[in-house]
């Protein structure tokens, strides 16, 4: 009995390596997807941003940002650009919806954070080029 215990333990820890790569491989092809800014991203900006980056809004006031067009977007803030196309860890955008900012400048203010899957789909657009598609 203690034998076959550990048998099927070993099978297991010897199965788990080839498990976790497996998932790994899955999540690096669906990165590889190509990430449409008219399908995917400006959906998200209009739910979550637009409220308040949009002429009038409080964002838009507080930092010259309009989030309604990809121009607007690339834009940036009167502070400068907020997407770095092919480098979404260095994008000003990315770093607010992250939390990695003084919490004042936390996006959406005053608000839910951003969704997990909602953050990777922006890291994923601006990582493939920031691109108008």
């Amino acid at each position: 009995m203690i034998v076959r215990r550990t048998r099927g333990l070993f099978s297991w820890m010897l199965a788990l390596p080839v498990l976790f790569a497996g998932g790994l491989w899955s999540l690096g092809a669906a990165a590889q997807e190509t990430v449409s800014f008219k399908e995917d991203v400006l959906p998200v900006l209009e739910l979550r941003c637009l409220e308040c980056h949009l002429p009038d809004g409080a964002g838009y006031e507080a930092s010259g940002l309009d989030l309604r067009t990809y121009e607007g977007l690339m834009k940036g803030t009167k502070h400068g650009p907020v997407v770095t196309p092919g480098r979404a860890f260095e994008s000003n955008l990315i770093a607010v919806i992250d939390q990695r900012t003084d919490s004042q400048l936390w996006m959406p203010h005053n608000r839910k954070q951003m969704s997990k899957c909602e953050r990777l789909l922006l890291r994923f657009w601006i990582n493939q080029g920031a691109k108008d598609n």
